[in-house]
């Protein structure tokens, strides 16, 4: 049972992400928790398609394990305890932290980072750009490099920073995933993003 707990432990964090706060009588058995929560774990797998089918619109769904590695990795720990707020914080401090590394560039960070990093200037020394597609000059390369930029000055200058000033209450998981998944658009623009020196 010890072995194997570990492996359930994992398929209950994703299918009843909660399954740590259930009401059990842990007295009555070692483990009763577990029993419990794999009983709904087994019964929300097996009648996932019937339950998506009849109570909602099936739409397509997105899970956050499936985000850029630098957004989960950030995130995951935090998510898991029901720290929603706290985890879009570490996820964006991730994603800056390897923007930073990325560019080889400590002296900036956050909105002004991503500012200069995609920035349609040409790179300077100790100030190399990130290209999402050759600089060609052209009418795309252009707007993709400020789409890129007003992204992710959006995202840290509208959520990121607010929640270093604001009131530090949770929000919602929803919107928290929502944040997530901007995040993991900017990681993986910044990842898949050649670096321009300067020459």
């Amino acid at each position: 049972m010890v072995r194997r707990a570990h492996v359930v432990e994992l398929i209950l964090d994703r299918s009843v992400p909660r399954w740590r706060n259930l009401e059990v009588d842990n007295n009555r058995k070692k483990w009763a928790l577990h029993r419990e929560a794999s009983i709904r774990a087994r019964e929300a797998l097996v009648r996932a398609d019937e339950i998506r089918r009849n109570l909602g619109d099936d739409a397509p769904e997105i899970s956050a394990a499936s985000l850029h590695p630098w957004v989960w990795d950030g995130a995951s720990s935090l998510w898991r305890s029901g720290h929603f707020r706290s985890a879009v914080e570490d996820a964006a401090k991730k994603v800056n932290a390897e923007t930073q590394n990325k560019l080889g560039r400590r002296d900036v960070s956050e909105t002004k980072l991503f500012q200069e990093g995609f920035s349609l200037d040409p790179p300077q020394p100790g100030r190399p750009r990130l290209r999402r597609m050759q600089a060609d000059g052209s009418d795309t390369y252009k707007s993709v490099q400020r789409g890129a930029m007003a992204l992710a000055e959006g995202i840290f200058a509208g959520v990121r920073n607010p929640f270093n000033h604001q009131d530090p209450t949770d929000i919602d998981e929803h919107v928290a995933l929502e944040y997530l998944a901007v995040l993991s658009v900017i990681a993986r623009w910044v990842d898949d993003a050649a670096v321009e020196q300067a020459t």
